[in-house]
Parts: structure tokens; sequence; C-alpha cells
């Protein structure tokens, strides 16, 4: 199994260069299919103990080299979601122990949705991370933008640094930053990238590294060395044609979401859900599937998504892990009874919430399809077409545009 694919909002996932594109919804059971060449195996750890974490990391990384991986990525989210005391540290060096690996990539950058490291700092568009929409985020507020100073509170060893200046100089600058990193003990390095010749670069350097951590971006020149070396097909992506009814659920409080939610209800029904109302019982999910029935053809929204300081008071009233606990179990509910009730079409925003949904449909693995936007593509379980997107991606449209291309219609 080799090959590399771009994320899902599970935000921790290991990805294995395994010309079929699947994802594994958590540990699977059984061998993965022979004809599968990229394999995800997506873990929803990334708001759990870090110790937690860590066993399920290695559980994944044994599973994968039981199919014969030659390259392993594990990816976390592009905004490097964490608190500071994990999980990205503890998860990255556990592999890394695992794998014998030092001067390991750690590198976030996805330039096609803002992301971009430069000098160690992570940006989102113009602004540095600290001063972007994530600072307030309900789970792990990002409040410093330099990864190496972040991600040393969370590890055991130094964290390097391969700036700008060495990765403009191409792919063996790189590799010779990233082995004196080795040399100095260094087991994560961020390595900075501002564009996609960038990230390209860095998958040159590494043709031969068994371990890269970063943002989706990350594995867009590793397609390339397996292709070089005559180990993939290079067979398209699957385009279904799924017309059925369709809904779409929001748990996400990020100002991305947020305006798509704003755009899309301008034109489609909306239906919102407050934590309050869920948790006094006054809003159930069935009364969300049969909102859903009721607009069925009309690809009616239903969201919880609210600005921070609402988000915040509701925190305050009842306690964040009773929020967070509360809502993912409502969309849950909700996305069971409406493939219940006949969608075919099912799209999800928020990163928790996409785990609590797929946990919640029991569903093994799915079929990666065409990109909606980058780092965002159709998902695909017999029937049902999916998208799974982290809060902050997509473009304003991008409920609308995931719907169509479910339909063939992009």
């Amino acid at each position: 199994m080799h090959g590399s694919v771009n994320g899902y909002p599970y935000e921790i996932c290991l990805q294995a260069p395994s010309s079929k594109k699947c994802i594994f919804l958590g540990i699977p059971r059984e061998r993965a299919s022979t004809s599968c060449e990229a394999g995800v195996v997506a873990l929803k750890t990334r708001s759990i103990p870090a110790a937690d974490a860590v066993a399920e990391s290695m559980a994944a990384l044994r599973w994968l080299q039981d199919q014969g991986c030659r390259q392993y990525v594990f990816k976390y989210c592009s905004t490097f979601d964490s608190t500071p005391k994990g999980n990205i540290g503890p998860v990255g060096e556990a592999i890394a122990g695992a794998l014998g690996a030092r001067g390991v990539v750690a590198c976030p950058a996805f330039p096609a949705a803002g992301r971009t490291v430069f000098q160690g700092h992570l940006f989102v568009g113009e602004q540095l991370l600290s001063d972007s929409s994530l600072r307030n985020h309900p789970l792990n507020p990002m409040t410093d933008s330099d990864l190496r100073r972040w991600l040393r509170r969370q590890t055991a060893h130094p964290v390097g640094l391969v700036a700008h200046a060495t990765v403009s100089r191409g792919a063996s600058a790189i590799t010779r930053a990233l082995a004196e990193s080795a040399n100095r003990g260094e087991h994560l390095t961020i390595v900075d990238a501002i564009n996609e010749a960038d990230l390209l670069a860095i998958g040159e350097a590494c043709a031969g590294a068994p371990l890269l951590t970063g943002g989706s971006g990350i594995a867009l020149g590793l397609a390339r060395n397996f292709a070089t070396a005559g180990r993939l097909k290079g067979e398209g992506a699957r385009r279904g044609s799924h017309a059925g009814p369709a809904a779409i659920l929001a748990g996400s409080c990020s100002a991305k979401t947020l305006e798509q939610i704003e755009r899309h209800i301008a034109a489609h029904p909306g239906m919102a859900v407050s934590p309050d109302d869920v948790l006094a019982g006054r809003t159930t999910p069935a009364q969300a599937a049969a909102f859903a029935e009721r607009h069925a053809g009309d690809s009616p929204i239903i969201y919880s998504s609210a600005a921070p300081d609402r988000v915040a008071a509701s925190q305050a009233q009842f306690g964040v892990e009773a929020v967070a606990h509360a809502m993912e179990a409502f969309f849950a509910d909700a996305a069971r009874r409406v493939l219940a009730g006949g969608v075919s079409r099912l799209v999800v925003a928020g990163g928790e919430t996409s785990g609590a949904v797929v946990s919640a449909l029991g569903l093994a693995s799915l079929e990666i399809g065409p990109e909606i936007d980058p780092g965002v593509p159709v998902l695909y379980a017999d029937a049902l077409a999916m998208a799974l997107k982290s809060g902050n991606f997509g473009a304003p449209d991008f409920f609308e545009k995931a719907l169509r291309v479910m339909e063939g219609r992009l």
C-alpha cells in the first residue's frame, strides 16, 4: 500500500502512502483491499486526553504497518488545533519513536486554503494564527503563532526549524537541513512553506522519509515520488451521480462556516439550534429530521453554529464538555434520522461534528471521490454521498457547491 491523500476533518489521522483511495473510519478489523493504494485511518483524537490519542494512533500505525505501508503521514489540522498539552506533539513523537525517525517534518501549511508557515509562524490568510478567529476556538484556542514554541510545550525533545531561506533552495537543501536537525536530537522539525512549490520541494526531499507530519497540504509532493518509482496506477477518482434528497448539518462555530451558513440560508431553508434548547430538551433530533424531510427538495441546513460570545455563554452556564457532548450527540442522532428518512446526500461542517456523525452511522470505510474545494472531497459509502468539512475550509458557497459535485454537475 502506498500513495497519499488530502485531509479530513477528524483533525488527527494517520495517512498511509498505499489508485483507489480509501478512508477507514477508526482502526479497521480486517485487511485493506489490494486495490487500495492510498489509505487513511481517520481517528477522532484531536481533543481527547493525550495518552488516549497516542494509544489509538499507535494502534492505527501497527495496522498500517501490517498492510505493508511504505511511508506514513500523521495529519493534523492546518491551523494546528491543539492545547499546550497536546495532542500533536505527543502523537508525533510516539510515531517517530516507533519508526526510528528524527528530524521529522512538521508543516501544517496549506496555501490553497490560506495557511502558510514563515519563520516558524503560522498564518491564516494575512493574519498570524493568534490574531485570527482561531484564537476563540471553543475547544482548542490558538493563542500563539510560533509553532516551535507551541509544539515544544507538548514534546519531550527539542523542536527544529527549516526556515524559508533554506526551503527556497529546493529539495536537496531541505534534505540536508532535516538531517542536521536529526543530528541535533530534534525529533520534530517545523518546515516553512508559503506556496505549493514549497510543498512540492518538501515532498521531493522526503521521498525516503518514513514519516511526515502536517496538514493535508504536506501530501501534495508525495504522490509524484511514488509515480516516479512506478508504484501508482494513476486511476482517477470515482465520480458519482447522486441527485436524491440532501441535508446539511453544521456544528462548527468558525468564522468561515458562519459565512457559509449565512450564504446558504439566504436561498435555502435553515433551522437554527441552540445548545441551551438541546440541553433542555426543547429541540430534539426528531424535530431536526422532520424539518429536513419537509424541505427535502431544497437543500435544508440544520445548524448550531453561533458567534464566539454566544458559545462562551452556553459553555459558562453548562460547562464546555457538557455542551460539546450534547451537540455531538444531537447531530449524530439527527444524521441517523435524516438518512433513515431517505437523504442520500449529506454535508457535515465541523471536525467534531463530522466525527460524531460518521461514528453514529457505523461506517467502516469510505471511498474518496472528487475534490469540492481544496482539502475537502466527496466521500462515498454505497448509495450515500457525503462531504465532511473542517470548520475553516471551503469557499463561501461551499454547501451549494458540494451538493452539485455530488450530482456530477461540477
